[in-house]
């Protein structure tokens, strides 16, 4: 939020440097994100002069152009080739010097420097209103008053005003500062604590007077909950014309374009008080002003000219006839303010926050009225605010007040009392600040003490103040005004030590996150909402139910995912793009669905893998990942977190071309494999891309479960023996695995398959591996004997029920 350090000095007068200041804000919770020059005029006419034409005669090469001799004071006199038909000896002109910098509308400055102008020499230019950003007009010189002294600058003569604009970083419960009082009131309170002068400057309403009742707009609020208070007020023979300079420069300065003076004034009165208000052409109102809300579908154009479909729910500002406003939102293009408005009706109301928020989603408006409704108003500013309004429309556009204050208003509910301990506020800030500091911290809040006890304070918060409602936070208050840095670091440490439990969601979830870091992987947050569109790219996810948001940003994030499949490709397409192939990324996140009248939430891993296993080396062949890798990362995982009975299956995802899925119980742990070649083309991507796709909550589920055993290693040496087996196509590892330790589970203690073959010189449907088994015993070293038993049986088994064929 833009806030002008002139503009709070119109409320607050202190005796600190600006530097101070903006140290005070920050500390008082309103911080200084950076501040910003502003010039009324750009450049504050430095190096511009008051000259005075000592003669003028035409130019010898040129018809159009005169020599003039100039005196700049001091007797400096210079010469000055001029263009304008006007200049004339003994005038008063404002000169630009050389080395003085004029800027165009745009900002673009040109620097003047001594030049020759058609074979004279020229030192300055004597400029126009519009070359000095005074005016628009450009038929001939500025001609300034006789009365002024050669050599007076220029930003003396026409008043430039230099201001500091500061930004701050406005916390969303900080309504009461969304203002240039507020804030000016969080530095009086800011100051009173550090015993710094200030002075209040009280505005008031006492120029406020109602001319006549001729022209009264009646007005009836049918949503008296969503409006509680509505006031409005005529005025008649208004001038709408452009804002005096002061009101321009005080909204230029915080980056609102000036429209005209009635506009301005309401922006004004916002950006001022901090209360929204809204100019109604009055002679466009038909009957009487209706709050309440419309029927669905009803159209209405918003004052950008974009024709809106209305909601039931959308609380609109209507005359006997037609909608006239969005209430707290935008105003509509038929009823405003235009050049030939000659009376308005100015509303001022408070509206229910929640429900201005939604009507401004729903059309997805973000206006400065809204900005302010949404986080809750001072509900007892309204009729001060609007008899601002009306005076300062008086003093600019003259006319006069045609009507009484209409007024539709419900009781102000009551305000918030608390009793706060004095031992609380010790606890709570870490140190005792005494009574009377309290006391004074309290009272600059305008928090007023209705009594105090030997145990604490009972007080009374202002309306104001919708943030502060429990005593929590009027300790944040007290705190904040006496200053964190003033609270001294405790000499005594205290620390929680909290119960350890390895099988806590986040510690699973940490250690495996850990775990894949440590095998080179990099984590990835991506967003939860995705593009409806990628749910096209699968018949099976086109079949799921999705969660469709209601009001979307846009298009391309309208759906909450049901795969973090497509998040991934966006990363590895982002990271792709800028040269970076080789990616070992996880994710862990939820996927969505709806079912009936419920939706759902699956908690998900996702791995990913393309490119190169290593980064190329002269020394080292380049070697791709393959699905090989996934599954030694799967695998690492799954026993990482004690899983290790599981069954492999054929995925039956159709996000992969090939692939397996691995259940535990008949229920799929994860299913990983080569993302389909449609898939990756579909987001521009030529490298194979292989997927793991993990249902977590099923995971943490059975994580754990088996009992950790510690067992001393063997000291006696174990023993290899090979096995080259023909079998049949369709026979896996896993089959042969499974069928090896069911004939011997005390002395075999792994198998591996280390060679594969397919092809030439094998019989059809049939394919060669090599099995390694190895042997061992704890108790002593086995002989050949015990081991060619084993391996006999091992060979029965293979030959009778797999049909395999020693080779």
């Amino acid at each position: 939020m833009k806030i002008s350090h002139n503009w709070i000095q119109q409320h607050l007068k202190i005796d600190l440097p600006l530097d101070k200041q903006l140290e005070l804000l920050t500390e008082l919770g309103l911080e200084v994100e950076g501040t910003a020059s502003f010039e009324s005029i750009k450049g504050g006419l430095k190096g511009v002069l008051v000259g005075e034409v000592i003669s003028s005669k035409p130019h010898p090469n040129a018809d159009r152009l005169r020599i003039t001799q100039v005196n700049l004071g001091e007797d400096e006199i210079v010469q000055i080739v001029c263009g304008a038909p006007n200049v004339a000896a003994g005038q008063k002109v404002p000169v630009a010097t050389v080395g003085t910098k004029l800027y165009d509308a745009e900002g673009n400055f040109f620097e003047i420097k001594k030049s020759k102008i058609r074979g004279e020499a020229s030192h300055g230019m004597i400029c126009a209103e519009d070359e000095l950003g005074l005016g628009t007009s450009h038929e001939g010189i500025m001609v300034l008053s006789d009365t002024l002294i050669p050599g007076t600058p220029c930003s003396e003569v026409f008043e430039i005003e230099s201001d500091t604009v500061i930004e701050i970083g406005l916390t969303p419960n900080r309504s009461d500062a969304m203002s240039h009082m507020g804030v000016a009131r969080d530095l009086k309170a800011g100051c009173n604590q550090i015993d710094v002068s200030s002075e209040w400057k009280s505005s008031n309403t006492n120029n406020f007077k109602i001319a006549d009742t001729s022209f009264t707009v009646d007005v009836n609020v049918d949503d008296k909950e969503r409006c509680p208070q509505y006031y409005g007020i005529t005025l008649t023979d208004v001038e709408v014309k452009p804002s005096p300079s002061w009101l321009q420069n005080r909204l230029n300065a915080i980056g609102i374009t000036p429209k005209n003076n009635i506009v301005d004034a309401t922006n004004y009165i916002l950006h001022d008080l901090g209360q929204p208000l809204h100019a109604f052409d009055a002679s466009k109102i038909k009957g009487k002003i209706h709050v309440k809300t419309l029927s669905s579908g009803t159209k209405f154009t918003t004052l950008d000219g974009v024709e809106r479909s209305l909601h039931e729910d959308d609380l609109m500002i209507c005359d006997d006839e037609n909608p006239l406003c969005i209430a707290g939102v935008f105003g509509g293009l038929d009823s405003g303010v235009s050049e030939k408005t000659t009376s308005i009706f100015l509303e001022s109301a408070y509206f229910d926050p929640v429900s201005v928020r939604k009507s401004a989603k729903r059309h997805g408006l973000n206006t400065d009225a809204s900005f302010r409704f949404e986080r809750g108003i001072d509900p007892e500013i309204g009729v001060f605010a609007l008899k601002t309004a009306a005076v300062l429309i008086q003093n600019i556009a003259g006319g006069k007040i045609s009507s009484e204050i209409q007024e539709q208003a419900q009781p102000l509910p009551d305000k918030v009392n608390l009793f706060l301990k004095f031992d609380k506020i010790t606890r709570v800030i870490g140190k005792k600040i005494p009574k009377d500091t309290l006391l004074k911290i309290l009272n600059s809040l305008e928090i007023e003490i209705n009594s105090a006890t030997d145990d604490g304070f009972v007080m009374t918060v202002p309306r104001y103040r919708v943030d502060v409602t429990r005593e929590a936070d009027v300790i944040e208050e007290i705190l904040r005004v006496y200053g964190y840095n003033n609270i001294e670091s405790s000499d005594t440490l205290r620390t929680v030590f909290p119960d350890f439990d390895l099988k806590t969601p986040h510690k699973t979830e940490q250690i495996v996150a850990q775990s894949l870091v440590g095998q080179g992987f990099s984590e990835v947050m991506n967003n939860s909402l995705t593009n409806p569109s990628y749910t096209n790219l699968s018949k099976q996810l086109e079949s799921v139910s999705k969660v469709s948001l209601l009001n979307p940003l846009g298009q391309d994030l309208s759906q909450l995912r049901s795969s973090l499949l497509f998040s991934m490709l966006e990363v590895v397409q982002f990271n792709s793009n800028r040269q970076q192939k080789d990616l070992k990324i996880f994710e862990f996140g939820k996927t969505y669905s709806s079912q009936a009248d419920s939706y759902k939430e699956s908690k998900k891993l996702g791995v990913c893998l393309t490119g190169n296993k290593y980064s190329e080396m002269w020394n080292s062949p380049i070697s791709k990942i393959n699905f090989f890798d996934m599954k030694a990362t799967v695998n690492s995982i799954l026993e990482r977190l004690g899983i290790c009975s599981f069954k492999e299956n054929k995925t039956t995802i159709d996000l992969f071309s090939e692939g397996l899925s691995l259940s535990l119980n008949n229920n799929s742990l994860v299913d990983f494999g080569v993302v389909k070649k449609e898939i990756t083309k579909y987001f521009s991507l030529d490298a194979e891309i292989i997927y793991a796709d993990f249902d977590w909550d099923l995971i943490y589920k059975y994580a754990f479960k088996k009992e950790i055993k510690i067992e001393e290693i063997s000291k006696f040496p174990t023993s290899r023996r090979d096995f080259a087996l023909l079998i049949d196509r369709d026979v896996n590892f896993d089959e042969l695995e499974t069928a090896a330790f069911k004939t011997d589970r005390k002395l075999l203690k792994s198998v591996s398959l280390f060679d594969v073959y397919e092809g030439k010189n094998l019989p059809e449907g049939k394919k060669s591996y090599g099995l390694s088994f190895y042997f061992g015993d704890p108790n002593k070293t086995l002989t050949d004997k015990n081991i060619d038993r084993i391996m006999q049986k091992l060979q029965k088994e293979f030959e009778q029920n797999f049909g395999a064929v020693l080779r």
